[in-house]
């Protein structure tokens, strides 16, 4: 037990020096969390992620999952851009309000997090093996079926706040999250006392009112959800709320008083590329497709394609008319698009020509 214990306060060291702003250990246990994760699959609320409910509750048994596995490395890596100013979430409020720009997620205008992530843990595995030899393991970054804020949760990263996301007192929650699984009973790290209180910040600021119940979102009406994961048709009803946020949201948490703490990174992984930080919602509609392709090269932009990124930029510059009406490079740029191949980037065009008629 004794050679764990510096075990674990080696990997820990080893995790800071990988740019891991934080590592801790969890057991494997999440039985508490499997009533709720079926309520919400049995409410739809996981909507077209046929994903979340195609393994079972695997997702919330690590062991199955990973047969073998009696312990969860939990680690957090922040992602704000290392040039972010102080006053960055008002600037970022500001660019929501300004309806000819483009608000693409903080998280992704730079590279894939789930490469960096991924490699800096296989990197960590690799210092482990080096240590003490062959040990069993498996690394995840927001992929397959691991409840990652839970376990992140039960090693004492942080708590799960009103909108599910993990929350640090440090830290605020611009951060990425990643898992080694492993089969190395090293002792586990204490979970940490949740600070919300009453606070509902995140509740009353989402434009669409996906987080229906303190701790509980409905990803249908989710903007990540709208414009990420959704692959066909926006419903019409939700589109003048999503505004010009054309790559997820961040509004739950710019408006979270803990992110006052929030932390740059310190990889150039993370900054912003291609001007995301500051484009225009015309000039991301002018990207051609192979301009697409180019510069979502390593981003996780890449994956929802170009057809559905020119659905967004459409339904974006459709909301513009609540301060450019009829504006004629907007109508210019659209009627551009009246005749693309894509069913669904001409109806999403259509709608947005009919805002500013």
């Amino acid at each position: 037990m004794t050679d764990l214990v510096a075990l674990a306060d080696t990997i820990k060291a080893w995790g800071r020096e990988l740019g891991f702003a934080d590592l801790r250990i969890a057991d494997v246990d999440l039985s508490h969390r499997e009533a709720g994760f079926q309520a919400w699959l049995d409410k739809g609320y996981h909507g077209e992620m046929d994903y979340m409910a195609s393994h079972g509750m695997k997702r919330a048994r690590p062991a199955e999952l990973v047969p073998g596995t009696v312990r969860v490395i939990t680690v957090r890596m922040p992602y704000l851009p290392r040039a972010t100013a102080p006053d960055w979430r008002e600037r970022e409020e500001g660019r929501g309000a300004d309806g000819s720009a483009a608000v693409v997620s903080l998280y992704a205008r730079g590279r894939d997090y789930h490469k960096v992530l991924r490699a800096r843990l296989q990197q960590l595995a690799g210092r482990i093996e080096k240590e003490i030899g062959a040990f069993g393991y498996r690394v995840f970054t927001d992929s397959a079926p691991v409840m990652e804020v839970a376990l992140a949760e039960k090693s004492g990263l942080g708590w799960r706040g009103k909108h599910t996301l993990l929350l640090n007192r440090e830290a605020g929650s611009m951060f990425f999250l990643g898992e080694l699984f492993t089969d190395l009973a090293l002792p586990v790290d204490a979970p940490v006392t949740p600070h919300c209180g009453q606070c509902s910040s995140c509740i009353d600021v989402c434009p669409t009112q996906a987080i229906v119940a303190p701790y509980e979102l409905d990803a249908r009406r989710c903007i990540s959800y709208l414009t990420i994961e959704l692959k066909g048709s926006i419903p019409v009803e939700l589109r003048s709320l999503i505004g010009n946020r054309v790559y997820g949201c961040d509004d739950c948490q710019l408006y979270c008083p803990w992110n006052k703490f929030a932390q740059t990174s310190t990889l150039p992984d993370f900054d912003a590329r291609h001007g995301l930080g500051s484009a225009s919602l015309i000039g991301l509609l002018n990207w051609s497709e192979d301009d697409f392709n180019r510069n979502t090269e390593g981003s996780a932009i890449r994956r929802i394609g170009h057809e559905r990124w020119l659905r967004n930029m459409a339904v974006g510059l459709g909301n513009a008319a609540a301060t450019h009406k009829g504006d004629a490079e907007i109508v210019a740029a659209l009627q551009a698009r009246l005749e693309h191949p894509s069913e669904l980037v001409r109806e999403h065009v259509a709608w947005a020509l009919a805002q500013h008629s």
